[in-house]
């Protein structure tokens, strides 16, 4: 395996023998390299958030649909695809399209590959898989729904403990007032909505992929991912272990030395790429074709430019 220092020592040198392109060409090798190991086809969905945070286009949203359309476009559809994902997760509607558009196209003989961290909507494209490939430093991410950063579920449960307060003890009411005034009209008709909605899909998709044969596995599943009280923290990183004990389908990626080289040279390549570059997002499949979204960069101002009135 390439290591991170061998993987930038290997774009530095093809720097160096002229390559305009040396990132790219790095991660492309190593795209082309694992569709000749497994004969499938290959996705790499990757987010920079880890080294640009706070970048909008950073979340999985509505623009990816784009970037699957176009990797997913000449691809052999028979052969399935192997999905690598790297995302904070984002947006849950952007999450259901993507989903249901992967579905349209490969049925499920989809195997999502995860080398570090995949959170949130991001856990959920995974659980929509028919197996899960993780290494010992691999997470998934609890798929509770936030609003503006928010728990959903914390919200629901902090507003019924504040009826509990209040009626065993009125004077409670003037303090309580201070925190559920911030609540805006049908806040708390939106939060149970996106509760309802975000589980109702996890339970559809575990249930006509992964967990087909056993509709037990997957409320159990649900139940422990979807769990606010449970997780206490949306950004908990969740162990391959213990996705494992949960009831998933997890693949030791550790089992197969050379798929393990090829997807650990593979992340390498990423965070080159994002550290390196002014790529937030890239999406990429074994055939060298990216869909990649980068900072958006303010134009400079005019001096000459006439004031408005």
């Amino acid at each position: 395996m390439a290591n991170w220092k061998e993987v930038l020592e290997e774009i530095q040198t093809l720097l160096r023998e002229g390559n305009s392109n040396p990132l790219d060409s790095v991660r492309r090798k190593y795209l082309a390299a694992l569709h000749g190991k497994t004969g499938r086809n290959v996705i790499a969905y990757y987010s920079g958030w880890l080294q640009k945070p706070n970048q909008l286009d950073a979340i999985l949203n509505d623009k990816d649909k784009n970037a699957f359309m176009v990797t997913v476009h000449k691809m052999d559809r028979r052969k399935g695809l192997d999905l690598i994902l790297h995302t904070p997760g984002g947006d849950l509607a952007a999450t259901e399209s993507i989903v249901d558009y992967l579905y349209s196209m490969f049925g499920t003989d989809i195997r999502a590959i995860i080398p570090q961290i995949s959170m949130s909507a991001g856990t959920m494209i995974a659980l929509s898989c028919k197996e899960i490939v993780m290494g010992k430093q691999s997470n998934l991410g609890p798929i509770d729904p936030q609003i503006g950063g928010v728990p959903c579920q914390g919200v629901l449960d902090e507003f019924e403990q504040a009826k509990k307060d209040i009626k065993a003890n009125p004077f409670a009411a003037p303090l309580w007032q201070s925190i559920i005034s911030k609540y805006h009209p049908t806040f708390l008709g939106t939060c149970q909505n996106a509760i309802d909605w975000s589980e109702k899909l996890a339970e559809v998709w575990l249930g006509r992929n992964m967990c087909a044969e056993n509709p037990a596995k997957a409320k159990k599943i649900l139940r422990e991912f979807s769990d606010h009280k449970m997780n206490k923290s949306h950004s908990r990183h969740i162990s391959k272990e213990k996705c494992r004990e949960i009831g998933l389908s997890v693949l030791d990626l550790e089992t197969d030395s050379e798929l393990q080289d090829l997807v650990l040279t593979i992340h390498h390549s990423f965070m080159h790429t994002f550290t390196m570059s002014m790529a937030v997002k890239v999406v990429e499949n074994q055939m060298g074709i990216a869909f990649v979204e980068s900072i958006q960069m303010q134009p400079p101002s005019n001096p000459y430019q006439q004031p408005t009135k």
